[in-house]
């Protein structure tokens, strides 16, 4: 597994993003909504990140359903996580198919615990 994990997690008017490295959180953020964004920024965004820490990066795009990544530009035609020189997408749904409310913007709680999930398993 890479050591630099970054979790997306697309809604409605935002999308939360947490990149945690080997000694923990490395950034956070939120940007705007995934309807509304350039069809190449989430790639472009992961690519500059790989190359700012010269590794390629392990990505969990957190959905509630798993068409709900489509907007982002990150699945391929099969709607299977991308794959490039610079990360690996994988996909994970909110509450195993329930719809839920992940809580106010501010909280990253909930994608912490998923990368510490992710970095767990093999």
């Amino acid at each position: 597994m890479n050591s630099i994990l970054v979790t997306l997690a697309p809604e409605a008017t935002h999308v939360r993003v947490l990149v945690m490295g080997p000694d923990g959180e490395m950034m956070r953020a939120v940007l705007g909504a995934p309807a509304r964004m350039h069809p190449r920024a989430a790639r472009t965004l992961l690519e500059g990140i790989a190359l700012w820490q010269q590794q390629p990066l392990s990505v969990v795009l957190y959905v509630d359903e798993p068409d709900d990544g489509c907007a982002m530009g990150l699945l391929d035609g099969l709607g299977m996580g991308d794959r490039t020189l610079h990360y690996e997408v994988g996909i994970a749904v909110k509450g195993a198919g329930r719809r839920r409310r992940l809580g106010s913007v501010g909280n990253f709680r909930d994608l912490r615990q998923l990368a510490l999930l992710e970095r767990v398993s093999p």
